[in-house]
């Protein structure tokens, strides 16, 4: 995501007589019998490069690649929240899903993939924001907003330009510094004011946003978020990805994700997803991701259409677009209308890619999402139609430890209900790397490949026992 750091800001040109300050105070509230290296010799191709960057201009995506690359990608919402949790005030933690509406196997595709979600060092422009908490988990909590302020204050005077040199840290910027420069924002992203005023609003919300939990949640009461909404279906590619940025931002406060749903953000979102530049349909994906912890958004932002522009990163975007899209899908396929949006979408062919991709850190989240499909009949077929098996095989095979459990669940899902696909299995050599993983792997990657093991002499049982039976009725005659 970009960082105004090193960014040119335009400066808003006030009409005559028109104040930069503020008025007012603010009120918080992936085919049969092919072989395998045929196979996966046709899953590797090259990676499409990657969308240009609309203002040309170096992302912190891509400054801090490599030290990105380093860390656990994932959902924003876990450890970052629950650390937000520590240094700052309590909130409400994200809706439990009933086990009722949970097979076994998904429960444990759930479980395998913690390493897959639980820990974040989301891509957004929060650069440092999980150290910080961390480091500030145990400290005394931040002041958040008053409840209690006046109705009114006298208006103050600011100048916006000063936001580009402006200590943010709490002890320099206390609420009521900062304050006044939310309002004065708040005011030029009126729909009255000028387009360069507008986008330089959006520039500095997307700002004051980056860096403190207690002035994402003032900025989140200020009325900025609707007014940064229709800033997502702007022609001016700068000031839409200024606008999807800020709302990404504001979505890592709890409760500014209520805020940004209840003021339509989602389906502009998604047209930013679909429009945008590289770093915005990124930061639109994560945003998205981060309203998805809102279980009753998963379905939303299904039916808004967001599968299909998440399916087409996972072949066009850089490396963090890939992962920033895996984990997005993952998220919003926990709803079963949402898995079949994704095969529609064509989504298997590139998660087998992206499974035949070693050392970019994509392929264990691909075999998760892979494995999430494969929970339904639609994406059992898709998985193995497109060759599917023998790319997981392969990775039992030839997959670092982690890889090889992912795979194994993977597996499972496509061959517990189904005695063709065992066949299949078998047929593609599976036998010995299940065995080897049943003796010397995790003890989740042990249980599994047991069980899948076990399915497998059921099948070979199976096919004795009727060749037997027809051996004897050919004797009789």
């Amino acid at each position: 995501m970009v960082s105004l750091a090193g960014s040119q800001i335009p400066s808003p040109s006030p009409s005559p007589g028109q104040s930069p300050g503020c008025g007012t105070a603010l009120r918080p509230h992936r085919r049969a019998g092919h072989s395998m290296r045929t196979i996966r010799s046709a899953l590797l191709q090259p990676d499409s490069p990657p969308h240009p960057r609309g203002d040309g201009a170096e992302t912190d995506a891509d400054a801090g690649d490599s030290d990105i690359d380093n860390l656990t990608d994932s959902v924003i919402d876990f450890h970052l929240s629950e650390l937000a949790a520590t240094a700052g005030p309590a909130h409400p933690a994200a809706v439990a899903k009933s086990s009722s509406a949970i097979n076994a196997a998904a429960t444990e595709l759930l479980d395998l993939s913690r390493d897959f979600s639980d820990y974040s060092s989301f891509n957004s422009d929060i650069s440092g924001e999980l150290e910080r908490l961390a480091a500030a988990a145990g400290a005394a909590a931040a002041p958040h907003p008053r409840s209690d302020a006046p109705e009114s204050r006298a208006a103050v005077d600011v100048d916006l330009n000063d936001l580009e040199s402006m200590d943010l840290s709490p002890d320099a910027a206390p609420l009521d510094r900062v304050e006044p420069f939310v309002l004065a924002c708040v005011r030029a992203l009126s729909p009255d004011a000028a387009p360069d005023a507008r986008r330089a609003a959006a520039a500095r919300i997307r700002l004051l946003a980056k860096h403190r939990s207690d002035i994402r949640e003032l900025i989140g009461v200020s009325g900025a978020i609707p007014a940064l909404v229709p800033l997502l279906r702007s022609t001016d590619p700068v000031a839409q990805e200024s606008a999807v940025t800020a709302l990404l931002n504001l979505s890592l406060e709890e409760r500014n994700r209520s805020a940004i749903t209840a003021a339509g953000a989602i389906k502009p979102l998604v047209y930013a997803l679909r429009t945008g530049t590289a770093s915005a349909k990124q930061n639109a994906a994560c945003a998205l991701l981060s309203l998805s912890g809102i279980e009753e958004n998963r379905a939303t932002i299904g039916a808004c259409g967001a599968i299909p522009p998440l399916v087409a990163l996972l072949s066009a975007a850089s490396t963090r677009g890939k992962k920033d899209a895996l984990t997005t899908l993952y998220r919003l396929c926990s709803a079963r209308r949402n898995k079949e949006r994704a095969v529609s979408a064509g989504a298997v062919a590139p998660l087998l890619h992206l499974i035949g991709e070693r050392g970019g850190g994509t392929c264990e989240k691909a075999m998760v999402v892979l494995g999430s499909l494969a929970g339904i009949a639609e994406g059992r077929e898709a998985v193995v139609e497109a060759g599917g098996i023998p790319a997981l095989v392969e990775a039992i095979e030839d997959g670092p430890a982690k890889e090889k459990e992912f795979a194994v669940v993977a597996l499972l899902q496509l061959c517990s209900d189904s005695p063709q696909n065992r066949a299949l299995l078998v047929r593609e050599g599976a036998i010995p790397p299940l065995v080897a993983l049943s003796q010397s792997g995790s003890a989740r990657a042990k249980h599994k490949a047991e069980t899948l093991l076990g399915y497998l002499r059921e099948q070979r049982q199976g096919v004795g026992c009727r060749a037997g039976a027809v051996a004897t009725t050919s004797l009789a005659r």
